[in-house]
């Protein structure tokens, strides 16, 4: 069985653990198997256990597998993109084109 590497690197933050980066099918696996709270281990994180069985047996991508870790990390609240998001991100109502004139 030989490692299968991510398109691209998922950046993770675990509660109470360091910020990770996982990069291949394995290390994804091992993440969800030993760092992944249980109170999101459904759905998602059963898809993507399979997911990054299937790729490191063959059955499926680098790519397919990394998708659904993502998604299972993105529905955990742990995926990190990297980016900060601002506090007013969306433009005030009054500013807002779809805002109307009360009159």
């Amino acid at each position: 069985m030989t490692d299968i590497t991510f398109p691209e690197p998922v950046i993770v933050r675990m509660p109470d653990r360091p910020e990770r980066k996982v990069s291949t099918a394995f290390e994804a696996l091992e993440c969800l198997e030993s760092a992944w709270p249980q109170s999101a281990r459904g759905a998602h994180w059963r898809r993507a256990m399979i997911a990054c069985r299937d790729a490191l047996d063959g059955w499926r991508t680098g790519a397919e597998a990394r998708r659904l870790f993502l998604e299972a990390a993105s529905y955990a609240g742990v995926a990190y993109s990297g980016r900060r998001r601002s506090v007013n991100a969306r433009p005030p109502i009054s500013q807002s084109p779809l805002a109307t004139s009360a009159g």
